[in-house]
């Protein structure tokens, strides 16, 4: 077969380029160890390494994201620690005054120090973070967690939303803890009254305390269904119990509802469905017991819901709502928003109740026309004070009283230790009565708030745990990449070698070639 010169030289070209072209590769390869530069190199293992270039991105953001947890979860903790220790102190001025020594001017420094101690923990529990929101406000971050009402009483004004931030690929962890969850969620143990029925005009001879409870399971298996209660004292030393239904339940009272009739006693404790009822009876001199105390009567229930309501700050008038009350249970309980309420006036008579929020989608839950000063909406009839105007809205917040704020806690012990009794043993009775309500609540209160530290702790053990899996899957990840984008150095330096090799090769064929042609033989 004839080659021509031309075909020699382009053969000899395209071979050296070749090899040239693998000797610089190689050398490349040699010089940085890294095999995959481009797809091109190796299309499954770039297309691999692309896959964990990714995971090694999320790896990386995981790690962030928990730093940013640890963060948080640390300065949440060290505030609940402060707010624990503060009621703590709470707790013993409480069961400081309680003492029989202690007098009015006594109890009234401990109820100067719960005032102090109620501004602290209003203080803490709107704590910001290092960005200026506030840590106990769910996702509301600019706005102020807890207020206090006209009233005296405490609102939540956040949410009960938590701020969620991968750790994993299947795992999300709250940066936070809110309000609600650790303060509003306390179980309220004084969520009973008593009323006095009989006499007409109380003579105090017989005091009976509005309860506590003490299960909550009897309480509501057993105490809501049959309320209300009344408690009659049939004679010198037995009380009778009856439910709604007129049943007799006495039975299910402690000592069947025998009682000492011996004044200045010790107070005595009635113990009924779960809530135990404190017992004092004041004789007069020359009282027969029989006579004086046969008669008496109360009734037991639980607390009414009660409501605070507020005006929006825009309101073209300048009307209030100045008082709020049930007037129909059924209606109440069947369409009343338990979330709470809009009251919107659509003219100077006319309203409408939605649940909140309110928003443009929004559709009443209940209409009305006002009578006189009066608007009833879904069984609440509410007081207005001057002319409302159309577009005036009023925020209805429900107290259920089966919880309760743990600042409502001390706001109402310091009022009670700052009531003079002036050594009235009725009035001290009452007062130690407020205080024995108000250590449970503080009970209570310190339990949640103890549950909200576990949370905390229990994040902190998972990101610990999660922190771990983490770096091993970072390892395994550089790992496999090594694997699949680095070089063996024997083998580049030796594949080199050879392809050096095959180059000088060419090179030399090339030329001994090359002096074959005719005219070297002229």
């Amino acid at each position: 077969m004839r080659i021509s010169t031309a075909q020699f030289y382009e053969s000899s070209a395209a071979n050296y380029q070749k090899n040239f072209s693998n000797v610089v590769k190689s050398s490349e390869e040699a010089s940085s160890l890294v095999r995959v530069n481009t797809a091109a190199d190796d299309p499954v293992g770039a297309s691999r390494l692309l896959q964990l270039g990714q995971q090694a991105s999320m790896l990386d953001q995981y790690s962030a994201n928990m730093t940013t947890i640890k963060g948080t979860l640390g300065q949440t903790e060290s505030v609940m620690t402060s707010i624990g220790n503060v009621l703590q102190r709470a707790k013993e001025l409480a069961l400081g005054a309680g003492n029989a020594g202690y007098t009015d001017a006594d109890r009234q420094a401990n109820a100067s120090e719960l005032g102090q101690i109620e501004e602290q923990l209003l203080s803490l529990m709107n704590t910001k973070d290092e960005n200026g929101k506030y840590i106990f406000s769910g996702s509301k971050g600019d706005v102020v967690p807890f207020t206090r009402n006209t009233d005296g009483s405490y609102a939540y004004n956040g949410d009960q939303v938590t701020l969620d931030l991968p750790i994993g690929d299947t795992q999300s962890m709250a940066t936070n803890s809110t309000g609600w969850d650790v303060f509003q969620q306390a179980i309220n143990t004084t969520r009973t009254q008593t009323t006095l029925t009989a006499p007409a005009v109380d003579d105090g001879r017989v005091v009976l305390s509005n309860g506590q409870v003490e299960s909550d399971v009897t309480y509501n298996a057993k105490f809501r269904s049959g309320e209300p209660y009344t408690v009659s004292f049939v004679s010198g030393t037995q009380l009778q119990i009856t439910d709604s239904l007129g049943n007799d339940v006495t039975a299910e009272a402690s000592q069947n509802g025998v009682f000492s009739s011996t004044s200045g006693a010790a107070t005595q404790t009635v113990s009924f469905r779960g809530i135990d009822l404190n017992l004092n009876i004041n004789l007069q001199a020359g009282d027969v017991p029989g006579t004086v105390i046969t008669g008496h009567s109360f009734t037991l229930a639980a607390k009414p819901d009660s409501f605070n309501t507020s005006r929006s700050p825009g309101n073209p008038s300048t009307a209030l709502v100045t008082g709020a009350s049930v007037t129909n249970s059924t209606n109440y309980h069947a369409s009343f928003p338990g979330g709470g309420a809009i009251l919107k006036f659509t003219s100077a008579t006319n309203f409408e109740l939605y649940a909140a929020p309110l928003t443009v989608n929004s559709k009443p839950v209940s209409t009305g026309t006002m009578a006189g000063t009066t608007a009833t909406a879904s069984g609440v009839s509410f007081t207005v004070s001057g002319t409302p105007g159309a577009g005036d809205q009023f925020s209805v917040a429900v107290n259920t009283h089966q919880t309760q704020n743990i600042l409502d806690t001390v706001s109402q012990l310091k009022t009670a230790l700052s009531t003079p009794t002036n050594n009235n043993p009725i009035a001290i009775q009452q007062m130690n009565a407020a205080v024995t309500a108000g250590i449970g609540n503080l009970s209570s209160g310190m339990d949640q708030l103890a549950s909200g530290i576990s949370s905390v702790g229990g994040r902190g053990a998972s990101l610990d745990t999660q922190t771990d899996i983490n770096q091993s899957l970072a390892l395994a990840n550089t790992q496999t990449q090594s694997a699949i984008r680095d070089s063996d150095p024997a083998e580049v330096m030796t594949r080199l070698t050879l392809q050096q090799t095959m180059l000088q090769a060419s090179q030399l064929a090339f030329s001994k070639i090359a002096q074959l042609g005719l005219f070297n033989k002229v």
